[in-house]
């Protein structure tokens, strides 16, 4: 005689097996899925434009002008990776020749092709331009990928963010991430020559005689 179970029981059953299903499911959702070993976290440059209009008047810059100029660039702590450009209606040789000398105390070049702002320059007046970028890794830290199971032997979800959030804060330019460093190599090589040069080609202290001491008669 064959004892079939009860309606109540199949339901039972039933929902159990759903529930196992959906437990599965759950932790397979959290694996992570990056089966290499690039990093999916990668820095992001941006960047902003700050501007700063001044009165070139009839002679270029007047000496307030330029202290208004070099307190701008002093209290936007102007440093190396920024650039600076004018936008000057009148093309003045005069105001870019004040601007330049002002940038030049940070060891920064100016340049008369400024990107577009908000706002009309109108003539008598000059838009100094600074353009900044920054480098950051906004996905990081990531640890979505919370289960255990990693039945594609993936690389964790927070994977490459320690070494690019680092890379992203200590770059002196954050423009070097995009296209990298031009016009360096055959300075950076000539200067490892010169020193291996000079290392190789002076003489070994103990190659010339020995000095006499002057405590001698």
């Amino acid at each position: 005689m064959k004892v079939f179970p009860s309606k109540k029981t199949q339901r039972a059953s039933g929902i159990a097996i759903a529930l196992a299903a959906g437990l599965a499911l759950s932790g397979c959702g959290g694996m992570p899925s990056n089966r290499s070993l690039n990093s999916v976290h990668e820095p992001v440059v941006e960047r902003a434009n700050y501007t700063f209009d001044v009165n070139t008047g009839a002679g270029g810059l007047s000496y307030s002008e330029q202290r208004r100029l070099a307190g701008w660039f002093e209290a936007m702590d102007l440093r190396y990776g920024d650039r600076i450009s004018i936008d000057d209606p009148l093309r003045s040789g005069s105001t870019l020749a004040a601007v330049e000398a002002i940038a030049s105390r940070y060891g920064i070049a100016v340049s008369d092709i400024a990107p577009t702002t908000t706002g009309f320059v109108s003539a008598g007046n000059a838009r100094v331009v600074i353009t900044r970028s920054t480098a950051s890794v906004p996905s990081c830290p990531n640890w979505s990928a919370k289960s255990d199971v990693n039945l594609m032997n993936a690389t964790s979800s927070n994977y490459g963010c320690a070494t690019n959030s680092n890379l992203a804060a200590m770059v002196s330019d954050p423009e070097d991430l995009v296209r990298g460093t031009t016009g360096m190599g055959n300075t950076v090589v000539m200067s490892g020559n010169k020193a291996i040069k000079t290392f190789r080609e002076k003489k070994s202290t103990g190659a010339e005689d020995l000095q006499k001491s002057g405590t001698e008669k």
